[in-house]
């Protein structure tokens, strides 16, 4: 059985989210260009013996949109209060999670600002914000051309992007799976048309990420601050084509590292979900939090 949802987390701000199974609660963040839909395997699975709690982030699918009113709008702080309060609503206060791609973001910026709410954390193919533009540099910057376009002042990349919206998003669905079989038709269209209908809200999604999202993690660096749960990271498997260590940038912010390199493409939950469950199955019965 499952629940499907709205839960205010803020005063103008109703997340979207599917409930279903019981037993230890599990909060999955989806990625870019997806919604909670990216997560139907794995849950199906995880839902033999946990609470699995799938939302729409702000700004994406059947969650409410807020005009971008500032930097902190859309800021991964922001996103991830929403998702604590969620869990909240949900009446959990203590919550393993997991996010793939920008809700492995939100995910990081959770365990860091909310140690004592998130007791264990993974994170799928994704480095945290402020190691991720320090890689960006050379053929890797042109592969990530996305970054650069959403990060410029409101107006110009609403308006390319919107001019074209389907060619754009669906131009990431195909380039970076491996197996195209893993995204059918059907939840294709379904991403396609949810990300039409939030165009504004991505790109201050991914605006906040080169701006207050960066200044956040870059005050945490300096402090000193790192995720004191256990931290599970699948990421893909590069070899040394990768051109730089992502465990050890990894284990700068996570002394309690695992981390998982996965032969698939990016969208590892719908191309590997057996791979995925077993990790996260894996990360969320180690014990304890450091420090």
């Amino acid at each position: 059985m499952f629940e499907e949802r709205k839960v205010r987390v803020d005063n103008d701000v109703e997340l979207f989210v599917r409930v279903e199974g019981s037993g230890r609660p599990i909060v999955l963040l989806h990625g870019f260009p997806q919604t909670h839909l990216m997560w139907r395997h794995v849950a199906a699975d995880l839902t033999r013996d946990h609470t699995v709690i799938t939302p729409d982030l702000r700004g994406y699918g059947a969650s409410d949109k807020p005009a971008e009113a500032g930097p902190d709008t859309y800021s991964k702080r922001t996103m991830a209060r929403d998702i604590v309060r969620l869990a909240g609503e949900l009446g959990f206060d203590q919550f393993a999670l997991a996010g793939h791609d920008r809700g492995a973001l939100v995910a990081i910026r959770a365990g860091l600002d909310h140690p004592q709410h998130v007791t264990h954390l993974a994170s799928l193919d994704v480095l945290p914000t402020l190691d991720m533009w320090d890689v960006m540099h050379g053929v890797s910057a042109s592969v990530g051309f996305h970054l650069y376009l959403m990060a410029q002042p409101p107006g110009l990349p609403e308006q390319m992007i919107e001019a074209s919206s389907d060619a754009f998003f669906g131009h990431f669905l195909d380039l970076w799976i491996q197996d195209p079989a893993a995204i059918p038709p059907d939840v294709r269209a379904a991403y396609l048309d949810a990300c039409g209908n939030a165009v504004p809200s991505i790109v201050a999604d991914y605006r906040a990420s080169a701006g207050v999202d960066v200044e956040h993690d870059q005050a945490d660096r300096d402090a000193g601050r790192v995720l004191t749960m256990p931290v599970t990271v699948l990421q893909q498997d590069w070899g040394s084509m990768l051109g730089f260590d992502a465990a050890a940038l990894w284990r700068a912010w996570a002394p309690d590292l695992h981390h998982l390199p996965v032969k698939c493409g990016h969208f590892m939950a719908e191309e590997a979900p057996e791979v995925v469950v077993e990790a996260l199955r894996g990360s969320f019965q180690r014990p304890g939090q450091i420090g």
